[in-house]
């Protein structure tokens, strides 16, 4: 630890402080602009060097005391030590920073940050379990700040509050289980109204295991989970009471939609909900259009699509998603809908030219982007008039949105970030592209 004091020039796309000393550059976890802070180096790489604060001479305005005991150990949040109004406008400033600078262009209107003052979103979760042979203890929790390390959590505040108050309790649970050095994992999994722990086990279950486990989940009203090897284990464990089957609403746009506990879905639903309302009124569907919904998953915007078009296909690239899509636009009544598997990092121009009947688009792609299928876009194929771009990565948008303005000549009519993950540098986007000829 240093009691030497660091300046805060400025800060990067992680929320990190950053400092220069001596030729040296100092990344500072816990620090703000013009803030002086003494800090204690946690790693270094040549004259970089990562960090935390640990005392501040000057605060901030835009500090906030931090509400989570784990804070500064936990690696799972970043930015608590912002103001929430200050974490929106720093990352709605780096999104158009990073379009500008990477991507060269300038959308022409912007939308307003949609973002909601409500701390415990998280309805999807992966904690790691461990026994500690030196302390006789299990440890919960996700991993230490720039460490493989594991935090020993016992709360967090980013999990709804019924869920993170037992956090203690699973560490006793586990501890006192025969295999409490066999399960390395628990996944968290809500719908809102149905809450489900999904424990890897490494070794079978003793029936005073099962016993303790029963005890625990009807104390709690949690569903155990059991996942014994890959995807296809997962399963629960007391098949019985707790059904294989779980969905969640989009109330707004009346529908349902399943999905695999152990699989991707949105974690924060609120957002969630407001995004696709939004991704719906960029599009500006009528009873004519014939939409592409790329990467669509389990049908998360597909299916909202289906009830104000004509037609929409959901094209995504894992065949148990194009499964679970297509069950669930048969749940949901929908016979406007289909899906089809593609990789979508591997198409052609025979895969493009298959699509010219379709007048607009939306993409939401993982975070490498979607430059392959964008880039084979033109007036030899196809050129949708409409095109909403979900994004995850500021980065890989701006390089497609170059690609899309400056190489196909589309026009960037606005975006807007979409705070899915608080208290993080994690940066959601929806952007709106459109073709005149």
């Amino acid at each position: 630890m240093s009691n030497d004091l660091l300046h805060i020039v400025d800060i990067d796309h992680e929320g990190r402080g950053v400092a220069k000393k001596e030729e040296k550059t100092f990344f500072i976890h816990n620090a703000l602009i013009d803030e002086k802070v003494e800090y204690k180096i946690l790693k270094k790489k040549k004259n970089i060097f990562f960090g935390i604060a640990t005392h501040i001479e000057n605060p901030s305005p835009v500090r906030a005391d931090p509400s989570c005991p784990h804070y500064n150990v936990c690696g799972g949040c970043s930015m608590q030590h912002f103001k929430h109004s200050s974490q929106i406008e720093f990352k709605n400033n780096a999104f158009f920073q990073t379009l500008k600078h990477i991507g060269k262009v300038v959308p022409e209107s912007q939308i307003e940050p949609i973002f909601l003052e409500f701390s415990e979103y998280r309805h999807k979760a992966r904690l790691r379990a461990k026994y500690v042979d030196k302390k006789d203890k299990v440890l919960v929790g996700f991993n230490e700040r720039l460490t493989h390390f594991l935090t020993d959590m016992d709360s967090c505040e980013v999990l709804p509050g019924r869920i993170s108050s037992c956090l203690g309790e699973i560490k006793s649970l586990i501890k006192n289980l025969s295999i409490y050095n066999r399960m390395p994992q628990i996944e968290y999994a809500s719908n809102g109204e149905r809450d489900i722990f999904i424990f890897r086990i490494l070794d079978p279950l003793s029936n005073d295991d099962i016993k303790k486990l029963s005890e625990f989940s009807n104390a709690r009203n949690i569903e155990i989970w059991t996942q014994s090897k890959g995807p296809e284990t997962v399963k629960p464990l007391f098949p019985e009471r707790d059904s294989e089957i779980i969905s969640y609403p989009i109330a707004k746009h009346e529908l349902n939609l399943e999905f695999n506990p152990s699989g991707f879905i949105q974690i924060n639903p609120y957002i969630n909900q407001l995004m696709i309302d939004k991704a719906l009124e960029l599009l500006n569907l009528n009873p004519q259009d014939e939409v592409v919904d790329f990467f669509s998953g389990l049908g998360n915007f597909t299916l909202p699509i289906a009830k104000y078009a004509h037609s929409v296909i959901g094209i995504e690239g894992s065949e148990d998603l194009v499964n679970l899509g297509q069950k669930n636009a048969d749940l949901n009544n929908l016979n406007n809908v289909s899906f089809q598997y593609s990789n979508l990092f591997e198409v052609d121009v025979d895969f493009v030219n298959s699509l010219k009947n379709r007048n607009k688009w939306l993409l939401d792609p993982p975070r490498d982007g979607a430059m392959q299928l964008l880039e084979l876009i033109s007036k030899d194929t196809v050129l949708p008039e409409t095109i909403v771009y979900v994004s995850c990565n500021p980065a890989t948008l701006a390089r497609d949105a170059n690609i899309l303005v400056n190489d196909k000549g589309y026009k960037y009519q606005s975006a807007g970030i979409l705070n899915m993950f608080p208290h993080t540098s994690h940066i959601e986007s929806i952007s709106l592209f459109t073709y005149e000829d």
